[in-house]
């Protein structure tokens, strides 16, 4: 009698549902843990890119602002312009030792009565005096500076094909000069 009743309880406890939740949470915690990663991840990847668009931003704006009227107006060096973009790096806790020089446009077109002029400092590329590209706005196009590098950015995602997979960001930023 008691085998008896110890099989019909082993049959009802082996019918219910108990033990499937937890064979369907194995299932299920890995795939939402790994989206969970895959959300911080691409996260951290946005926001290193407007990071360096910002810092990019940053050189440009001091690139375009001219040194002193008694002085010729001259355009600031790229190395002046480098410090700005790596300070905003380094506000931000992006190390600027990573940074990936990201050549100019093959020849810039230079501005009318300038002579486009690039220059390199901390593998930042930094272009004075050049014809600015207009994306479709009717309004002719206008001179100033282009800022421009590349910075990698390594996905550690488990169990999926981006892992340990490394994203170049680029920063190529154009602004109005003061002329």
């Amino acid at each position: 009698m008691k085998l008896i009743a110890t099989i019909r309880a082993l049959t009802k406890l082996l019918r219910g549902g108990c033990g499937s939740q937890i064979a369907e949470a194995a299932l299920v915690m890995p795939i939402a843990f790994t989206m969970l990663l895959g959300i911080y991840w691409f996260g951290r990847a946005f926001n290193t890119y407007a990071t360096i668009t910002h810092a990019a931003r940053e050189g440009a704006r001091a690139a375009v602002t001219q040194s002193c009227a008694s002085c010729n107006n001259l355009a600031p060096s790229a190395a002046y312009a480098a410090g700005f973009v790596t300070q905003a790096l380094q506000a931000s806790a992006v190390d600027p030792s990573q940074i990936i020089q990201y050549p100019a446009t093959p020849s810039p077109t230079s501005c009318p009565g300038f002579t486009a002029t690039c220059g390199s400092s901390s593998n930042i590329t930094f272009c004075n005096h050049v014809q600015l590209t207009a994306a479709n706005t009717g309004r002719p196009a206008a001179c100033g500076v282009s800022v421009s590098f590349q910075y990698p950015y390594q996905f550690w995602l488990p169990f999926t094909s981006l892992n340990n997979q490394q994203l170049i960001l680029t920063a190529d930023v154009q602004m109005q000069g003061e002329y």
